[in-house]
């Protein structure tokens, strides 16, 4: 395997009811481990950058070439996204960097609006053949969509999915981004019900806040791409805490960092396990590591 399209990971996952793991990037180091986490699940993965980490990065091209390049070399099968992107200029450099997916974000638009250029960035996108991803829901304050409360309604994810023509769709169904604990109560029934109103697959963001036992009702429910960023990076800069209190006196980054990589790798590892076999949960994922 090496760098795959989203669309051909998104349609197998649907196909066959697995929940896919899609983990945020922070930098090279998380890059690496969760790639390293795919090859030893024998699961896809996709890699996804956010806007804000672009940010953090100061451009696009760094980050995403480093992305790139990782997954190119790798035995897994892995693709490469663009996350919550509120700048069509920026997705347009996603789609012309070779990225197999974008995610326009355009949820905290009114209705009307959020179509119109979610219809735009989509067109952009399918001329290069690259999958998109967007957002349904109403503002609500930091978590837009995901606000505490905040519901996507069928009909209108119908009528959003038909007038934009987008490949999959972010829904609003009780998760909530950068979530620490995981409390986070889903509406099963309102995902089963988005699910048969769609032909498109369904996106689980703020994952981090939900529990494994309700990430797999939703994944048995309907849902596809499992979105993790908080929970990965919890377990990363607790694992770096850790290291540093052993060695107090340490001044090489790497020796810690490592430390931060390889807790990222053991928890992706675990979810991508967990989000392919939610189907057959009484089977134990260790026993059978098929893509």
């Amino acid at each position: 395997m090496t760098l795959v399209p989203t669309r051909a990971l998104m349609s197998s996952a649907r196909t066959a009811g697995r929940g896919l793991g899609a983990f945020n990037v922070i930098h090279l180091e998380t890059a690496t481990a969760l790639v390293r986490a795919a090859e030893q699940a024998g699961q896809p993965v996709i890699l996804q950058v956010s806007q804000n980490c672009v940010a953090y990065h100061g451009d696009l091209d760094p980050i995403a070439r480093a992305m790139l390049s990782v997954a190119e070399r790798s035995s897994a099968a892995v693709a490469v996204h663009l996350d919550h992107a509120e700048d069509v200029e920026l997705v347009h450099r996603a789609v012309d960097l070779g990225f197999g997916s974008v995610m326009y974000d355009g949820s905290a638009l009114d209705f009307a609006d959020n179509v119109t250029q979610t219809r735009q960035a989509t067109a952009y996108a399918h001329a290069s053949g690259c999958f998109v991803e967007a957002e349904l829901g109403r503002i609500g304050g930091k978590d837009g969509a995901h606000a505490p409360g905040v519901r996507t309604d069928p009909v209108e994810a119908r009528e959003f999915v038909a007038e934009t023509g987008v490949d999959a769709l972010a829904v609003a169904v009780g998760s909530s981004h950068a979530m620490r604990e995981r409390t986070a109560e889903l509406d099963h029934d309102l995902i089963e019900r988005l699910h048969s109103a769609l032909s498109v697959p369904l996106v689980l963001h703020g994952s981090s806040g939900v529990a494994d036992e309700q990430i797999v009702r939703a994944i048995r429910a309907g849902m596809t791409k499992i979105n993790v960023s908080t929970q990965l990076n919890t377990h990363f800069t607790a694992a770096v805490r850790e290291a540093l209190h052993a060695r107090p006196d340490v001044v090489d980054s790497r020796t810690y960092i490592a430390r931060g990589a390889d807790a990222v790798t053991v928890e992706a590892e675990r979810m991508l396990r967990l989000f392919a076999f939610a189907p057959d949960i009484t089977r134990h994922p260790q026993e059978d590591t098929a893509c």
